[in-house]
This record gives structure tokens, C-alpha cells and sequence, in this order.
């Protein structure tokens, strides 16, 4: 069996059950362990938590169905490019039953839920393909959006802010924090340090 982290931020967890564990760091490891059980659900096995003030880091065992559930996963995601969103969903769940730890397949179906109007469900598939991946700019986009559909603004704020951490160059970014009222800071110049040599642009 191979073995594979989750991180789970405290931030995308404000207010349900499993972000009460970063409420008291002292109410014990097994309460923290089930609850966390609880929210990963039953299929996934918990080998080892670390629960620190922002994030908990969960090592878990990997399905040995992976390779299959990618490959299910990919042919859903394809569905749904081609316009069948809600028949891929159907498949989506399939795969994730082979393997509920796959980033690719958690976040292809949120785009999907997305796409039907779903967005709370969109949102907790984003948030645990963002567990198991860490950031990028196209899934935190994806989460912002979700977000906003549920009237949830300052959170998709924050998504975007860190997207633009990520990519401060970012056009698209910048104008969808415009949108939500927030003027995005400048994008920063590139610094040269001393004995930098500039290169020529030929």
C-alpha cells in the first residue's frame, strides 16, 4: 500500500465539524482522530495526524485501485467537456469509490458540480483536491467561484488573494478580485539584488 498526506487548513473549515478540532489543541488525540475519521469517511484509513494551529496533516493509506480510478476519472471528465456534466457525475462517483483520495478526479467532478449549479458540493470536492495537491491558481479560481455562487464572498476573496500570491501577473486574477469589490495590489516590479548580472535581451 502506498501512502499519501492530506493537509487540512483550518481556513477552509470555519464554522463545521471537523474545524472545531483547531478550536481546543488540547482536547485529545482520539477526539481529534475521530472527528477527522468523520470527515474523510470510512474508506480512508488514518495512519498517523499531526494537528497544528492552522492545519492538520494526515498520513492515510492509498487505494491500490488508483491507476483505475484515474483512468474512470478521466473518461468522466472527458464526458463532461463534451456536455454530459450530470452523466459524468454518476462515473465521477464511481471512481472516487476506487480510490477517494484522487486529486484529479475530486477536482474534474467539482468543476462538473460546478457547472450544474451545485456549488456547495462543488466546493467540498475542490477543498479535498486542494487537501491532497496543495495550491494552484486554477483550483483556488475554481474554489472562489463556487464561493461566490453560494454568496460566500470574503472566503472567495481570500482564494483569489492567495491566487495572486501564487501568480501576481495574473490578468484574470486581478480582475475577478476587481469584480468582488477588491482592488488587487500592484504587481510588484522584479528586484536586483546587488552583483546581479541583468541579462541582454536579444
Amino acid at each position: 500500500m502506498r501512502k499519501k498526506i492530506l493537509v487540512i487548513a483550518r481556513d477552509d473549515h470555519i464554522g463545521d465539524p471537523v474545524g472545531a478540532i483547531f478550536l481546543d489543541l488540547e482536547e485529545g488525540t482520539p477526539e481529534v482522530t475521530r472527528r477527522v475519521r468523520e470527515y474523510l469517511g470510512g474508506r480512508i484509513q488514518i495512519l498517523k495526524l499531526d494537528l497544528k494551529r492552522d492545519r492538520a496533516v494526515v498520513e492515510v493509506e492509498a487505494s491500490p485501485f488508483a491507476q483505475e480510478a484515474i483512468r474512470l476519472g478521466a473518461a468522466a471528465a472527458d464526458l463532461a467537456r463534451k456536455g454530459a456534466p450530470r452523466n459524468a457525475i454518476a462515473m465521477f462517483k464511481q471512481a472516487l469509490e476506487l480510490d477517494p483520495l484522487s486529486a484529479q478526479t475530486l477536482y474534474e467532478m467539482g468543476l462538473a458540480l460546478a457547472e450544474l449549479k451545485r456549488p456547495a458540493e462543488a466546493l467540498a470536492a475542490l477543498r479535498r483536491a486542494r487537501e491532497l495537491t496543495g495550491d494552484s491558481v486554477d483550483l483556488l479560481r475554481a474554489m472562489a467561484r463556487a464561493c461566490v455562487a453560494m454568496e460566500r464572498v470574503p472566503t472567495a476573496v481570500g482564494y483569489l488573494e492567495r491566487a495572486l500570491e501564487l501568480e501576481p501577473a495574473s490578468r484574470i486574477v486581478k480582475r475577478e478580485l476587481l469584480a468582488l469589490g477588491r482592488r488587487p495590489p500592484p504587481t510588484p516590479l522584479p528586484i536586483h539584488g546587488a552583483g546581479t548580472t541583468r541579462r541582454r535581451i536579444r
